[in-house]
């Protein structure tokens, strides 16, 4: 099967916006075998599917997911859950099998360690929106074998993407450097006593960026800034840290720096 994701069979754990985007792509990309999405409850099962549409298959059934080659956990960013499902999944799959996690800042090879198949194993960092975004940063434990790398490589291909390969390291390239941008967006706007608006007007028609930092961090939402800030010893500022405390996550939550 090495280099060939034809013959692949691709599952996904987790059913929130990364969870439901890349079973998007793969529903428009690789429509002949349909995509299998786990989603933990009955209600979670039904949001997701409204959300993925036709192309992919629903199930709460993790033991469903041995149907799969690979299958990729895409829930939130909390090393103890996420390891936790992964050995959960890997005492399911036969022994080809691969894991993938669409981690953005955990430890891959930590990652890799808790599926208890370190040999198969790899981070798969797709971004939001997935349909749109081209890039995947592909990392791996020292473990991983060709074949692992292969396999992913070509499930990338498949779905339209760009891989690259990087190192095991906090925030891997885009969040390492883009969340201190993020951040400092922040604090400028407060020194400055500007509104979000003009800090964003200013970076897209003046640095050319499609979309301003604030908006950016509402897009993302400010839970997870904090969490990839933290993991990559970023200075988090105090009015990301307020606004996460009260519940105003951004875009999901209908409200960070914007009202939505």
């Amino acid at each position: 099967m090495s280099g060939d994701a034809g013959s692949e069979r691709l599952g996904i754990a987790g059913s929130g916006a990364i969870a439901c985007g890349l079973a998007r792509a793969a529903a428009a990309r690789i429509p002949a075998v349909p995509t299998l999405v786990w989603a933990r409850s009955d209600e979670s099962a039904q949001r997701a599917a409204e959300r993925i549409g036709p192309g992919a298959e629903l199930t709460t059934d993790l033991s469903d997911l041995a149907s799969c080659t690979i299958v990729v956990e895409a829930i939130a960013e909390d090393p103890a859950v996420k390891a936790d499902l992964l050995a959960r999944i890997a005492a399911t799959q036969p022994a080809e099998a691969l894991l993938a996690s669409t981690t953005s800042s955990l430890s891959v090879a930590e990652l890799a360690q808790a599926s208890g198949r370190a040999d198969r194993f790899g981070a798969l960092h797709v971004f939001n929106p997935v349909e749109k975004m081209k890039l995947v940063e592909l990392a791996f434990a020292a473990e991983a074998s060709d074949d692992t790398r292969a396999r992913l490589r070509a499930l990338c291909d498949a779905l339209g993407k760009t891989a690259v390969e990087v190192a095991d390291a906090p925030g891997f390239v885009v969040n390492r450097l883009l969340f201190p941008y993020l951040f400092d967006a922040v604090r400028v706007m407060e020194r400055q006593g500007l509104e979000p608006e003009a800090v964003d007007a200013c970076m897209k028609l003046g640095a050319g960026h499609p979309m301003g930092p604030l908006a950016l961090l509402d897009f993302v939402g400010l839970d997870v800034a904090v969490a990839i800030g933290e993991s990559i010893d970023a200075q988090v500022p105090d009015r990301v840290r307020q606004l996460a405390a009260e519940g105003k996550l951004g875009r999901k939550s209908g409200a960070g720096f914007y009202e939505y």
